[in-house]
């Protein structure tokens, strides 16, 4: 984060607890909270004292029967006309729509019964004006808004008042006497939530998990009780929680995480037990990388890092012996090393309960990132021995050239918010602020796709060109490290020179922006990208020259 992020939370009950806890979470973070009891004042006035600090984050925490006085005619026994619920709704989610427009995200938690009560009893869970139902119509309405906004992120609050003890989450005297209606446990789980939804919009979610093997993935020390009397599912408990565990893992990398091994053993030995052990939920394949060795684990994490082209501050480190936890927490503090659990019963919950790997969205590109590093191994170990010119013509590459649509919104944004390295500008956006970027006539913004014979990498690339008097400026050029020095960067920016030149410019300028990451796209625009750097350290293409894409890339406009 460039910045500490500003925070506003508005609710319809007293929320200092609430934002203490987020301060507490990240003390940096400047968190206001609106007056007591004018959430609707608020949404609807935005020359009120609150958003005078521009916050870029909104909390929006309301009681159902505050925020729609048609639900107290629920909680009372009665059927309120549903016309005039849908209508207090359409209202409420309006005016939040508004405040989306304002900031860069809006966490509204889902709307639960504020109070211990059993509805309307045995009737209510399947009557379909019972508290139940509404609550779900309720909720149901947010997630649609949610869809179609992108910046607005429902956040599961029964979750929270499960965790902090069910009926003993509600705080009736804490109501009563200051209009406090939970337990302070509740108020720390969701600024856990928020503090995390934050953290990822900012940064991105932690990209990949290196794992143990031994009392870690099974029970036992593999190479010394062997492939058969290791515990790993049968009906032995342990057993059974440990192939819990994998199973975790393996809904990580269903979403997009990249698993890899760090474990002290024997390859071949390991290998042996991933293809044969009966109950083995992960294979191989499931991992991306493997430094199983003596070595020191600090070292070989630092190595699988330079061999996946992952940053450091991206890794999850889970181990189940506290002494390796500790060498890698000191030798590379970047890493995130959660403590773990001596009891494999608790484990699987452990990982379920990580919020490390939280994302505001999932694409297919998140799906098959194991597949696309294997690719890409793939692919390396097929360079010829000759030259590297020629490897790159084998490969047959094709680069699939689009203008940004709604199909590829997502990934777009999940690209520009997470590459660090080679990207120029180093700008983050929502889905909602990138849409809104790009829409209007004097801007372009380019998605590239590229695939081989090894396979496709998926939308790897971003480039956008903005013309104004004549004047052609390249705004974004981000590239994924998976797809670097084959080509790739030329291609985009033979894209972006030719659409300046069909708008009417005479020259196209990019301005790098340096941060402490991305030198390497620094020395791409310095060495290789046929720019000049002008005094003012801009880099300048004159469009009367030629500037085709290497001719070793077939380049494919999807559409115009």
């Amino acid at each position: 984060m460039d910045r500490p992020p500003r925070l506003l939370v508005v609710s319809d009950f007293t929320a200092d607890n609430l934002a203490a806890a987020l301060r507490g979470r990240s003390p940096a973070w400047t968190v206001t909270t609106a007056p007591f009891g004018q959430t609707h004042q608020t949404l609807l006035d935005f020359s009120a004292p609150v958003w005078a600090g521009a916050p870029e984050y909104l909390v929006l925490w309301t009681r159902p029967e505050a925020a729609f006085p048609s639900f107290r005619g629920v909680t009372g026994g009665r059927t309120p006309p549903r016309p005039a619920l849908e209508a207090e709704v359409d209202e409420f989610l309006a005016a939040v729509a508004r405040a989306a427009e304002r900031v860069r995200a809006v966490f509204v938690p889902l709307w639960v019964s504020t109070g211990a009560t059993r509805g309307w009893g045995p009737i209510d869970a399947f009557h379909d004006h019972g508290v139940s139902a509404t609550l779900d119509f309720l909720n149901d309405a947010l997630r649609r808004l949610a869809r179609r906004t992108k910046n607005i992120f429902p956040l599961d609050a029964e979750r929270w008042l499960r965790a902090a003890g069910g009926d003993r989450a509600y705080s009736p005297r804490g109501w009563y006497l200051g209009k406090i209606p939970f337990v302070p446990d509740v108020f720390k789980r969701a600024a856990d939530d928020v503090a995390e939804a934050v953290r990822t919009l900012e940064v991105g979610p932690r990209k990949w998990l290196i794992v143990d093997l031994d009392d870690t993935l099974w029970g036992g020390a593999l190479g010394e009780v062997g492939r058969d009397k290791i515990l790993l599912g049968g009906h032995d408990p342990a057993g059974e929680a440990f192939a819990d565990v994998q199973r975790e893992l393996a809904a990580l990398k269903a979403r997009g995480v990249l698993l890899a091994i760090a474990s002290k053993n024997d390859e071949a030995v390991v290998r042996d037990a991933f293809d044969r052990h009966p109950d083995m939920v992960l294979r191989w394949t499931d991992f991306a990388a493997a430094r199983i060795n003596w070595d020191d684990k600090a070292k070989n994490i630092a190595d699988l890092a330079a061999e996946l082209r992952l940053g450091l501050n991206a890794a999850v480190f889970i181990d189940d012996h506290p002494a390796e936890r500790d060498r890698v927490r000191n030798a590379l503090p970047e890493v995130l090393v959660p403590d773990w659990p001596a009891d494999p019963a608790l484990a699987p919950q452990a990982l379920r309960t990580l919020a490390a790997f939280d994302a505001v969205a999932v694409s297919e590109e998140d799906r098959r990132r194991t597949a696309l590093y294997a690719e890409e191994k793939a692919r390396a170990a097929a360079a010829p021995g000759g030259s590297r010119d020629a490897w790159l013509k084998s490969l047959g590459a094709t680069v699939w050239v689009n203008r940004l649509n709604d199909a590829d919104l997502t990934r777009a944004a999940q690209l520009l918010n997470k590459t660090n390295q080679m990207n120029l500008a180093t700008r983050r956006l929502t889905e909602g602020e990138l849409r809104a970027w790009a829409a209007p006539a004097h801007r372009r913004f380019f998605t590239f796709r590229v695939a081989d014979k090894f396979g496709d990498a998926g939308l790897v690339g971003l480039g956008s060109v903005e013309v104004e008097h004549g004047k052609a400026r390249v705004t974004d050029f981000v590239l994924s490290c998976r797809v670097l020095g084959r080509g790739v960067e030329r291609t985009v920016l033979s894209v972006l020179a030719a659409e300046a030149k069909a708008l009417g410019a005479a020259t196209v300028t990019a301005t790098l922006v340096p941060t402490e990451r991305n030198r390497p796209c620094a020395e791409f625009w310095e060495r290789e990208s046929g720019f000049e750097k002008s005094p003012d350290g801009a880099y300048v293409l004159d469009l009367a020259r030629a500037y085709p894409a290497p001719d070793h890339l077939t380049v494919a406009r999807a559409s115009a």
